[in-house]
């Protein structure tokens, strides 16, 4: 099999991107997630692994490194055990291969592990600017958070895209911690869909 892994970080990006991609594959998975969330924790990655597993995969390919992982280590460990499964690995982006005609490329470790440990830095980057923003935004007076005083309905809570979301999850019986590693919230926003839910009698 010749399988492309997808993943964006949230359940509103529609991957739509990925559609440039016109070249032919047996199995196409697209987890929406976020990329710190480890490789083998991500629900449409469990399906990967299986089929790794059972030795029917023989290429998985990638846009870009960061698809498999945010944190260097997770990346490298996922693309060693894929390595070790003789699985050849396609970096679309950089036009490299784990195992071009079968044989292992000399340089790709070397590659990978730039490659992902810049991937990393670019991670944090982002967080201390986002924390900067809000810490500036704070200080001039901002406020984080709904409006003081402003109030959200249960229905209009439960109408939320991610509520919605959560609890298709919920039907599907799905755990409070799959379920917040999926769609990137907490188990706390979980629990207060399913409780909300229970409380309009929708579940």
């Amino acid at each position: 099999m010749r399988v492309k892994y997808n993943r964006v970080s949230t359940q509103i990006q529609s991957g739509n991107r990925f559609e440039a991609d016109t070249e032919k594959y047996d199995l196409t998975l697209l987890d929406k997630i976020s990329g710190t969330v480890k490789f083998k924790d991500r629900p449409q990655a469990k399906i990967l692994i299986d089929y790794i597993q059972k030795g029917v995969v023989k290429e998985v390919v990638v846009e870009e490194l960061s698809r498999l992982g945010r944190h260097t280590g997770d990346c490298i460990t996922t693309l060693e055990w894929m390595d070790e499964k003789g699985v050849n690995v396609f970096v679309r982006n950089l036009g490299v291969q784990s195992r071009p005609n079968g044989k292992k490329n000399p340089i790709w470790n070397v590659i990978t592990s730039v490659i992902s440990s810049l991937y990393a830095l670019e991670l944090d980057s982002i967080k201390e600017r986002t924390s900067v923003g809000r810490q500036i935004y704070v200080q001039k007076g901002g406020i984080l958070g709904r409006k003081v005083g402003s109030t959200l309905s249960d229905r209009d809570f439960i109408e939320k895209p991610k509520a919605k979301k959560i609890l298709e999850y919920l039907e599907k019986g799905w755990t409070l911690r799959e379920i917040a590693k999926q769609v990137d919230a907490s188990t706390k926003t979980v629990m207060k869909v399913k409780s909300t839910a229970t409380k309009l009698q929708m579940i």
